[in-house]
C-alpha cells in the first residue's frame, strides 16, 4: 500500500498514544470488561480493541447509531481479539470494528482466501450464526513486516523473503498475540522459513516505533495505516506469499440486534471509509493537540453527512 500522507510526519510522536486501556470518558461509556452480563435487549454495547484506530472506529459506529436514536453504551479498549471476542459470543458486547482477514484466520486457522471479496465471503460462512458481518469498507489496515530504511538497504530487502539469510541478526518486535497467531510468527516461519534471533513483546504504537528506530529490534509488526511509517521513512516489506490476507474494516454485530436501522446506518459508515480517510483520521488522533477519539469521530461523521 502506498503512503502519500507525508504531512503526517510531525504528528508521529503522538501517533497511537491514544491506545485505549479503559472506558471512554463519554457519558455513554461503561467499564471495559470483555465478558459478563448479557447486554440489555434495548441497548447495543459497542466494544473495541486496545489500540487507537479500533477505539476511533468504535466511536464512529456508536455515535452514528446514537444519532439515529439507537440506545448505545460502550466498552472500549478491552484488549486483543482473544480478549474481546468471547464478549461477542456471550452477548456482553454487541458490536465491534473488525478486520476481515485477521478475524477469518482467528476463526479458521486453515483459511486460504486472500483477496478482499474472497476473504469477506469466507468470513460470512465461517462466523457463528449468532453474529453478523455487515458491509465491508474499502478501508484496509493490514499487519505488515516493517524495517527501517537503513535495515532495508543493509540487507537489500524489498520482500519479507529477503530477511531469511539474516535471521541470526534480527530481533522481531510486535504485540504478544502476534507471536501465536497464524498471521504472525508461525505464518512467517511456515511461508518464509523465518526463525528470528529473538522476539520482543511490545505495545503497538510509539513503543514499537521507538524500539525500531533505536535498533532494539530490527523488524516489527506495524499496521499499514500507522502514521509512524511515512513519518520515519520506514519500509513496508512486500508479502509475495500473501501471509497477510485482505484486512478490510468491517462491523461485526450481534445478529439479534442487527435491525434494518442498524444495518443501514453502519453500511453507510462503511461506504464512506477508505484507506486514505483512515490514514487521515489516524493522523488527526496523532496531532499535537491530542484530540480524543470521540471528538475525531464526531467531526468525521459530520463531514461525511452521517
Amino acid at each position: 500500500m502506498k503512503r502519500t500522507l507525508a504531512g503526517l510526519a510531525t504528528a508521529v510522536a503522538a501517533a497511537l498514544m491514544l491506545t485505549a486501556c479503559g472506558g471512554s470518558s463519554d457519558p455513554l461509556a461503561s467499564n471495559n470488561n470483555a465478558t459478563g452480563q448479557p447486554a440489555p435487549t434495548d441497548t447495543i454495547i459497542v466494544g473495541s480493541a486496545n489500540f487507537a484506530e479500533s477505539r476511533l472506529l468504535a466511536e464512529i459506529y456508536a455515535q452514528a447509531l446514537a444519532a439515529k436514536g439507537v440506545k448505545v453504551d460502550k466498552k472500549l479498549g478491552i484488549g486483543s481479539r482473544e480478549t474481546y471476542y468471547p464478549g461477542l459470543q456471550d452477548g456482553s458486547i454487541d458490536l465491534v470494528p473488525e478486520y476481515t482477514g485477521t478475524l477469518l484466520t482467528y476463526l479458521d486457522k486453515k483459511a486460504a482466501a486472500t483477496s478482499p471479496d474472497d476473504v469477506y465471503d469466507a468470513l460470512k460462512k465461517t462466523l457463528p450464526q449468532t453474529l453478523a458481518v455487515l458491509d465491508k469498507a474499502a478501508a484496509e489496515d493490514k499487519d505488515a513486516v516493517v524495517v527501517t530504511k537503513e535495515t532495508a538497504e543493509k540487507y537489500k530487502a524489498k520482500s519479507i523473503a529477503d530477511l531469511a539469510p539474516h535471521m541470526g541478526e534480527i530481533t522481531f518486535g510486535g504485540p504478544p498475540e502476534f507471536q501465536q497467531r497464524v498471521q504472525g510468527i508461525p505464518g512467517l516461519k511456515e511461508k518464509y522459513g523465518l526463525t528470528f534471533k529473538d522476539y520482543k513483546s511490545l505495545e503497538p504504537g510509539p513503543i514499537t516505533t521507538k524500539a525500531l528506530k533505536d535498533g532494539n529490534i530490527q523488524a516489527a509488526d506495524i499496521f499499514t495505516t500507522d502514521a509512524a511509517i511515512p513519518a520515519n521513512g520506514f519500509v513496508v516489506l512486500e508479502d509475495p506469499k500473501n501471509l497477510f490476507a485482505a484486512q478490510n474494516v468491517i462491523p461485526v454485530v450481534n445478529a439479534k440486534k442487527a435491525s434494518d436501522l442498524v444495518k443501514t446506518t453502519l453500511n453507510k459508515v462503511s461506504s464512506k471509509l477508505d484507506t486514505k480517510t483512515l490514514l487521515e483520521l489516524n493522523g488527526k488522533l496523532a496531532s499535537p493537540d491530542k484530540p480524543d477519539a470521540s471528538k475525531v469521530a464526531q467531526e468525521w461523521l459530520a463531514s461525511a453527512g452521517i
